[in-house]
């Protein structure tokens, strides 16, 4: 596998993809208009590292940004050489993952998005599934445990040095302020690789999901799972919740936010608490409310 990630076409849309994105430089100070120009002279000493298994990451740069609830957010951002080169192994595991992951995820797919996870929730409502389990994971990139992940990939994927990179990844330590904090759990907002590894780690729960033959939608790190009573909607959140915690080891968010109903369905939460609810729910009660108004 290691030798189709390090493929000059591969590596070469990689490298184009980087420059898509544009984004900020690492700890390293290098920009994305320097990459080009260092690879030129660096590319075939990288991938030598690499498959020698001496290639060592640099540590990602810690950076917080706003939230609309006025909390913060941390983005880790890998210098632009790991950026290219996480793309490069995201863009060969694409390929094996992806006709393999469950049709009602939404989030980081490709012909997937939140408008289509909210036709299919409103699909849901008007078939009478109005009783809703909305599971919100709590600050879900930062808990996912090493150990589980590192698990399921090796699972599909047997090459031992890609799987040593991905773990190096996984490890890198984070520069916050200038200091640097080891990492032992948690995947970075800002790298290239992070939305693959989080649906790999959550096609489990998809599976899970579609074995109990439930109604459910899920986007990124955020799912509703729609049902027909209250009572079936605790039993089910109840049980999800134990294979959550138990089978992944991911916590709930169990704020209690203030919210109205979509059509006067009734939120029903995984735990005694109801989670928070997340940014595409808001925009399904958008939705159902403009369509109540209408009726």
């Amino acid at each position: 596998m290691i030798e189709k990630v390090l493929n000059r076409k591969n590596l070469y849309k990689a490298y184009r993809q980087v420059v898509r994105n544009k984004g900020s430089a690492g700890v390293d100070g290098m920009k994305v208009t320097d990459l080009l120009s260092y690879l030129e002279s660096n590319r075939d000493s990288i991938a030598t590292s690499i498959l020698n298994h001496t290639y060592v990451p640099k540590p990602i740069k810690g950076v917080e940004i706003p939230k609309s609830n006025g909390k913060t957010r941390l983005l880790g951002i890998p210098t632009v050489v790991d950026r290219w080169l996480q793309q490069a192994v995201s863009q060969v595991l694409m390929t094996k993952y992806e006709l393999t992951f469950e049709e009602h995820s939404y989030g980081f797919r490709p012909e997937k998005n939140i408008h289509k996870a909210v036709t299919q929730a409103l699909k849901y409502i008007n078939d009478g599934y109005q009783d809703i389990v909305d599971i919100d994971l709590k600050g879900f990139f930062d808990e996912v445990d090493h150990s589980i992940l590192l698990q399921f990939i090796y699972q599909r994927v047997k090459c031992p040095t890609t799987l040593r990179l991905i773990r190096k990844w996984l490890r890198a330590p984070i520069q916050i302020n200038g200091k640097l904090h080891r990492r032992r759990k948690g995947v970075p907002q800002g790298s290239p690789i992070s939305p693959l590894l989080s649906n790999i780690l959550l096609d489990v729960l998809d599976k899970e999901l579609e074995r109990r033959n439930l109604k459910y939608v899920r986007y990124a790190d955020d799912f509703s799972i729609y049902t027909k009573s209250k009572r079936e909607a605790r039993k089910v959140g109840n049980e999800i919740y134990l294979f959550l915690r138990d089978k992944l080891r991911l916590p709930i968010n169990r704020e209690t936010p203030e919210h109205e109903s979509a059509k006067g369905a009734h939120e029903v939460p995984a735990s005694e608490d109801h989670p928070i609810l997340s940014c595409w729910d808001m925009h399904l009660f958008r939705h159902t409310r403009k369509e109540s108004k209408e009726d």
